[in-house]
């Protein structure tokens, strides 16, 4: 018997899943923002500077028609270019908020009256948890292909996860650029985030420190060690005094080649330093947008695996304790399920072996002479089809129907 969800329970249910669904164009939206503030306000300077030039120069004896046109022509440029960048400024803007817009009015179909737009809504939601869980495991063609298929394109953070492709592969190229300009667009909430990197927290990101500390080492490398002095002046002469120790042993690569056997220096030549800066980006991206580490996907079914699973899921793959209608009971589910918490069952519910409904007044247990417990329904509609008999499905004893007696429970 399945109970209907409350409308707090699925309101509840909804903020849980969906949290990122709205807070990363929301996100987005405030990047742009920013940026475009910063943008109209430079071009204003320059509009005032233009402006200002232009009232000395009408001040001044010295004025003459062709200086005082040649100043005109460079405030109406100014002003061109003012109102330019403030319509692409808008238009960003408003293409963000339309996204936030049309995510609230998906999201409000969930409570909706009519049970089929529930369903389609439903459904939706799990082609976006499964797009997601794509472009997390690289599967970026297929994730691009289902949202077009499913028609949610403006309901998936396929863009992010697109630009973020970009940058993961420059860094397996061993390229820093795109991974540098990226933390340069986004230093603001870098500069305010805290990271809990390998169970250390840290005050600020660390990742355009690594990255520069990654410039360092492949120039000692490939022997460009005058390069390598020039850079470290550049870049590592005003760093926090926590990142100093890191900036003293890696200037001690100066001293080894590449092939030394010497701890640590042999750990900071090591090419694996490239995966950990791809996984660093990743997880400070994901903090930016407010994204979990882990798929939602990922963890619904962890959540709903967890909450079906009994110590009965893992006896012997060929006993009959397995319920057929047990999804933890099947081969690649059982699999999953093996480092999750069994359920805790507040209130126990008996189960039929043979049919999988539960066992209640509706369908009272029944016990067969070799003590096995069934529920009454399925007996009797074994009964119906072998002429009075029953067939224990765990020991293939078999019995008459006026053999089986009632069971009831305290």
């Amino acid at each position: 018997q399945i109970t209907k969800s409350t409308p707090t329970t699925m309101a509840s249910g909804v903020k849980a899943l969906e949290h990122s669904s709205l807070k990363v164009p929301y996100e987005i939206l405030n990047k742009k923002f920013r940026v475009a503030q910063k943008t109209i306000d430079r071009e204003v300077s320059h509009v005032m500077q233009a402006t200002s030039e232009l009232e000395k120069c009408l001040e001044g004896s010295s004025a003459t028609v062709g200086k005082v046109v040649g100043l005109l022509d460079g405030v109406i440029e100014k002003l061109t270019g003012l109102k330019r960048k403030a319509e692409e400024a808008i238009l960003a803007e408003d293409d963000s908020a339309k996204v936030c817009k049309r995510r609230i009015e998906h999201l409000k179909l969930h409570d909706s009256e009519q049970p089929s737009t529930v369903i389609q809504w439903k459904k939706k939601r799990l082609d976006r948890m499964l797009v997601e869980h794509f472009l997390r495991c690289g599967y970026y063609n297929t994730a691009i292909k289902l949202a077009k298929h499913s028609g949610i394109e403006d309901f998936t953070n396929i863009d992010l996860f697109l630009v973020s492709k970009e940058v993961e592969e420059s860094l397996q190229r061993h390229e820093t650029a795109p991974c540098l300009a990226w933390c340069h667009d986004n230093k603001s909430k870098l500069r305010k985030m805290k990271l809990t990197l390998t169970s250390v927290v840290t005050k600020m990101s660390t990742l355009e420190f690594n990255l520069r500390t990654q410039e360092f080492i492949e120039l000692v490398r490939g022997n460009h060690r005058l390069d390598a002095v020039k850079h470290a002046r550049k870049y590592f002469s005003q760093v926090d005094p926590e990142q100093m120790p890191e900036v003293q042993r890696i200037m001690g690569l100066l001293a080894y080649p590449p092939d030394t056997q010497v701890q640590p220096y042999k750990d900071l030549y090591e090419p694996s330093r490239w995966d950990a800066m791809v996984q660093q980006f990743r997880w400070e991206n994901f903090k930016i947008h407010q994204i979990s580490n882990y798929s939602v996907f990922c963890l619904t079914l962890q959540a709903g695996l967890s909450s079906l699973k009994t110590p009965h899921c893992y006896r012997d793959p060929e006993s009959s304790y397995r319920n057929s209608q047990c999804p933890v009971c099947s081969k690649h589910m059982n699999e999953l399920a093996k480092p999750l918490p069994f359920s805790h069952c507040a209130q126990s519910r008996l189960i039929c072996n043979i049919s999988g409904q539960i066992m209640n007044e509706n369908n009272p247990p029944m016990m067969l002479p070799n003590g096995n417990v069934y529920g009454e329904t399925a007996l009797l509609a074994m009964a119906a089809e072998n002429g009075g008999k029953v067939v224990c499905p765990r020991t293939k004893e078999t019995y008459t129907i006026d053999q089986v007696e009632k069971v009831f429970v305290m």
